[in-house]
């Protein structure tokens, strides 16, 4: 069994806005170091733990610079990525070689209500981003990527308001709630020992699942940004195949997920050239 574990920040336990990640960057880091550790601990303590081959973290949030290569010598089975920018963004190296997914420290997509730190992508530059027509956030995005490669999402811990977009999109999966927005830079952070403890029961649950369901949209896909400026649609229009539907907005069709995939970061990264 090979397990592929992504990482993102802003849905951790114990943060609550981008100054603090910014400010007090060493707490930050240890509250991911905390969560990713217990996760880890509880697949290794697991009834499937011999059969476990590789574990592969993806440290992506931001730069990946988040963990401490420390985090390996956990067992000789887990390797870990960092570093960027890289070949699809928050999953790299990912294919159909493994069997799972978790995402960590994830969170609400842009607009959401209630949720801390919401954003898809890039807080600064993506107001709305739909594919096939359904808004998306940043687990769904990568959900669906391993869904293309044949691989299912068993796990995913982050603030409550995602908890409510997983369910409605992915019902089945194992949710580990690590805290509730109380404004969009404000957060209640549960306490860590219930995180824990919860996340243990999850991770449990998640090896012990048969037959998950694959997450993906049918062909072709569409996926359509609003960005923050007109001038962001404006350099983003510099990639062949994009279509402009209005001052803001601009619309990329293909028949394979992957490249989708890729086209949204390289969207988004044309749109920070932009003068605003």
């Amino acid at each position: 069994m090979k397990i592929y574990i992504s990482i993102d920040m802003e849905g951790m336990p114990g943060t609550f806005n981008w100054e603090h990640e910014r400010s007090d960057r060493a707490s930050v880091r240890a509250c991911c170091m905390a969560h990713v550790t217990d996760c880890l601990n509880s697949i290794l303590a697991s009834e499937q733990a011999a059969q476990i081959t590789a574990i592969t973290i993806a440290d992506s949030h931001s730069a990946g610079d988040n963990l401490y290569y420390g985090i390996t010598a956990l067992d000789e089975r887990i390797s870990l990525i960092s570093g960027g920018p890289r070949p699809h963004y928050m999953m790299p190296a990912f294919d159909g070689s493994y069997d799972l997914v978790f995402l960590l420290g994830y969170h609400a997509g842009t607009g959401t209500l209630k949720a801390n730190m919401d954003h898809t992508y890039s807080n600064s530059r993506i107001q709305k981003i739909w594919i096939n027509d359904i808004r998306m956030n940043e687990a769904m995005i990568n959900s669906a990527y391993a869904g293309y490669h044949g691989v299912p999402v068993a796990l995913i811990s982050g603030d409550k308001a995602l908890e409510a977009e997983m369910q409605e999109a992915m019902p089945w999966l194992q949710y580990v709630r690590t805290k509730e927005a109380v404004a969009k830079f404000a957060a209640l952070n549960y306490s860590q020992t219930a995180v824990q403890k919860a996340l243990h029961q999850a991770v449990t649950n998640a090896l012990k699942a048969n037959n998950l369901p694959l997450y993906s949209f049918p062909a072709p896909f569409t996926l359509k940004i609003e960005f923050h400026s007109t001038a962001m649609a404006d350099v983003a229009c510099l990639m062949p195949y994009v279509k402009r539907l209005d001052g803001r907005s601009v619309e990329f069709t293909d028949s394979d997920y992957g490249t989708i995939f890729e086209a949204i970061m390289a969207l988004v990264t044309l749109a920070s050239t932009a003068a605003i």
